[in-house]
């Protein structure tokens, strides 16, 4: 049975999002474990994530996705196909494909996503950039010239776009994120504790007490790592002042990103943006105290949306089903060949 569905797909470089039907069909993490000689996949998602670290010699993680864009075209490739089949089971699937991407990628970076969602496959495939998704899921007015900020705070990237008549004016994408809170706590630990920790020790920490302003009440959390020196597993506590002191400055240069893109704006939509506020989005955004710090830093208001995490691919499949918000934006909808997914 053929099944016609429309979808928006978010290919981040922490998780790949699938949405159709008013609902996320599938939310697993970008990564995949192949083996180290023939790099077929073993794992995918969540099982692949829990191998971060405690793979033997014969295995080796792999991040597809690194800073919002596509780095290994074929593990990204096998990675959505196994996905969709995940979300739609196995069985001819023609959706048409609204994906996400930063802002500001050139049309190589473009043509590389909708290659690898050709063959995750689909009936027609449009490319959008994520700051544009989230204001359509707003539903922000594209019929007059007004001023919008997004400010998408992922893994791998910071998209940050002001939008005026359904169009982006400004954008830029930078590389510093929430991957670099987690970085920033290793180095922390390391330093302070002479303990080495991993990766998802240091999600860990970050989701539970991290904070990038000063908490009313301290709060702490009990991790474990490898000695530096002896090589031994240790344990150690850490509070969320201590975090706070090893990522706020990971904080500011977010910040700092969001006054360079506001250097570059035309000062009638910078006076817009003031008046209405930013809107802040993105798994990043959920960090204790972004928005007050970012509100502090810029003096604009911030609106932190209610669902930062899926902004984006709920927004994508808004602009998916309404083509018309879609007038002021450089895009196309890619006619491909139908795939049998296996």
């Amino acid at each position: 049975m053929t099944v016609a569905t429309d979808i928006g797909i978010d290919l981040g470089s922490s998780k790949t999002v699938i949405f159709s039907s008013s609902k996320v069909i599938l939310e697993q993490p970008s990564v995949v474990t192949v083996d180290a000689e023939t790099w077929e996949p073993v794992y995918y998602g969540d099982k692949a994530k829990q191998t971060l670290g405690r793979t033997p010699e014969s295995l080796v993680c792999v991040h597809p996705i690194e800073h919002g864009v596509i780095a290994d075209y074929g593990i990204a490739e096998m990675m959505l196909k196994n996905y969709m089949q995940q979300a739609f089971g196995s069985r001819v699937v023609r959706p048409r494909i609204m994906a996400t991407l930063p802002a500001g990628l050139t049309e190589l970076q473009h043509h590389s996503l909708t290659n690898v969602m050709e063959s995750g496959g689909g009936r027609n495939i449009s490319i959008i950039e994520g700051p544009l998704a989230v204001a359509f899921g707003l539903g922000i007015d594209f019929s007059i010239p007004h001023g919008t900020l997004i400010v998408d705070i992922g893994a791998g990237s910071t998209d940050i776009a002001v939008i005026s008549l359904g169009g982006i004016a400004v954008s830029d994408s930078f590389k510093t994120a929430s991957y670099d809170f987690d970085a920033q706590i290793v180095r922390y630990v390391r330093k302070e504790y002479n303990i080495e920790i991993g990766d998802l020790t240091a999600e860990q920490i970050k989701i539970q007490v991290g904070a990038v302003v000063d908490r009313d009440i301290e709060v702490a959390i009990t991790a474990k790592g490898r000695n530096v020196f002896t090589g031994l597993p240790e344990s150690f506590e850490i509070t969320s002042s201590e975090v706070y002191e090893a990522i706020c400055e990971t904080a500011d240069t977010i910040c700092n990103a969001v006054r360079q893109v506001l250097l570059r704006t035309d000062p009638d939509l910078v006076a817009d943006i003031t008046q209405d506020g930013l809107y802040l989005t993105g798994g990043g955004a959920l960090i204790y105290g972004m928005a007050e710090r970012l509100a502090e830093y810029t003096g604009i208001p911030v609106k932190m949306l209610e669902d930062p995490v899926y902004s984006v691919v709920r927004g994508a499949a808004v602009a998916l089903q309404k083509p018309e918000l879609l007038k002021n934006v450089d895009y196309q909808l890619r006619s491909i060949r139908e795939l049998t997914i296996k």
